[in-house]
């Protein structure tokens, strides 16, 4: 009788590990001088253009997974990258400029020992122009790595030189 209180046990605990828990994503702050500073020809803005809040699976391993939605991680990207921008740039007289940021993919995935991500992001240009972005990131940590991996993908985009570009022009 022992052993079986005790198996039951055991499975009652391991089953608790398992099931959906929200993933909030949170600011992984960006290193000084990984985004250099640079002289902008207008104030900025970054907004977030994706309007799906459909919930949607961004790590699953084990029996556990982590759900967000692709609007929250936007949010989040936006958010980060106006920071970066006032941190960032010295802004001359000029007109505004928009970029509208859309998340499509984020993910997450345990490959012995650490995680690795991929993030899928468009940025759209108050002139109409579009570019599109694959980030990848890893991490000893899943919840690092997703918001490290949002983190990379804002430092990507001033990577960028059209982005460079329509922020100098």
């Amino acid at each position: 009788m022992t052993i079986r209180v005790l198996l039951l046990l055991i499975v009652a605990l391991v089953l608790q590990g398992c099931g959906t828990v929200p993933y909030n994503p949170t600011e992984y702050p960006l290193r000084d001088g990984l985004v250099p500073a640079f002289n902008s020809s207008g104030n900025a803005s970054f907004i977030n253009a994706q309007n799906s809040t459909t919930p949607t699976i961004v790590y699953s391993y084990g029996g556990t997974k982590l759900q967000s939605n692709y609007q929250e991680i936007t949010q989040l990207m936006a958010t980060q990258a106006a920071k970066e921008f006032a941190k960032r740039a010295s802004v001359s007289g000029g007109s505004p400029k928009t970029i509208s940021l859309k998340v499509t993919s984020l993910q997450s995935r345990y490959i012995a020992f650490f995680w690795k991500s991929t993030l899928h992001f468009e940025a759209t240009f108050g002139n109409g122009e579009i570019i599109q972005k694959d980030v990848a990131h890893s991490s000893g940590a899943v919840i690092q790595d997703l918001n490290g991996c949002i983190a990379e993908a804002v430092w990507e985009l001033y990577k960028d030189p059209k982005v460079m570009a329509y922020l100098t022009g």
